[in-house]
């Protein structure tokens, strides 16, 4: 997998598709990494230009000393999306990954023409909140919020299933440094007014079960921006690429030929 050298971050990511193809970029949550799209890819329109990465401390990418701000994990995206030469892209961002994406917008509309926020919102959780987690992860690793995790990421049946126990282990995986960096970023950010004013293509998705990032808090986000479009999928939680590939492959094409970014 190609590795970007960005100077102080190398991030690993994957890009497919034809060259004169529109581009859709995706940016993955907290604590996981560019598989978490590996079951919606081959479910798109063949015509696009699809970019995966890991964000920094995540993954195959570099883990820089934390904590990180929001502003280096946009300048990230950014500086990626310049080496691989990508503009007018849709930018779909899950999560962190989401908030990532109005960050993006907000600084850089040559980058992006349409946004995806999925399971995601303008402020996610309080500082209060993020600086306890930190501190428990700090104290006793990543095993000790990630049975509690999977519970707000996973359907009752997903979980009864045993279905989540791949992502509890990549969660488990990830770097403390580079999941307290990111953790940190979230935890200071608050795009209420930023994003409120973005003119921009905007679709929200969001997974009935979702426990992190409920329905209600999605679309509130995705209000702020005028005549965005808001889909509601059932029977997921969190992660609807992982549980739900083929609605939320769905739910994305829709949005792509309404804007008229595929064939």
């Amino acid at each position: 997998m190609p590795l970007a050298d960005l100077g102080d971050v190398q991030l690993t990511y994957r890009l497919t598709g034809p060259e004169t193809g529109p581009a859709v970029v995706f940016a993955h949550a907290l604590g996981l990494d560019q598989s978490l799209w590996d079951a919606v890819l081959p479910l798109l329109p063949p015509d696009l230009r699809l970019l995966t990465y890991d964000l920094r401390g995540h993954g195959g990418s570099s883990v820089p000393d934390g904590p990180y701000a929001m502003g280096a994990l946009i300048r990230d995206a950014e500086r990626l999306l310049d080496h691989c030469e990508i503009r007018d892209c849709t930018f779909v961002g899950l999560s962190i990954g989401g908030m990532i994406a109005q960050g993006l917008a907000i600084k850089r509309l040559d980058q992006i023409r349409a946004l995806v926020l999925s399971n995601t919102a303008a402020k996610i959780g309080t500082p209060e909140i993020w600086h306890r987690r930190m501190d428990l992860i700090r104290a006793e690793g990543l095993q000790a919020i990630s049975q509690d995790t999977m519970e707000r990421w996973f359907p009752r049946a997903t979980l009864k299933a045993g279905q989540h126990k791949r992502w509890q282990d990549k969660l488990e995986g990830t770097s403390v440094e580079g999941y307290l960096g990111c953790a940190a970023a979230v935890a200071g950010t608050d795009f209420y007014t930023p994003t409120s004013g973005l003119r921009l293509p905007c679709l929200g998705i969001a997974g009935y079960d979702d426990g992190s990032t409920p329905p209600d808090l999605v679309r509130e986000t995705v209000d702020l921006i005028p005549g965005s479009r808001f889909a509601l999928l059932r029977r997921t939680g969190h992660l609807p690429p992982v549980d739900q590939p083929q609605d939320y492959a769905g739910a994305l094409t829709q949005f792509l030929k309404e804007i008229g970014h595929c064939g």
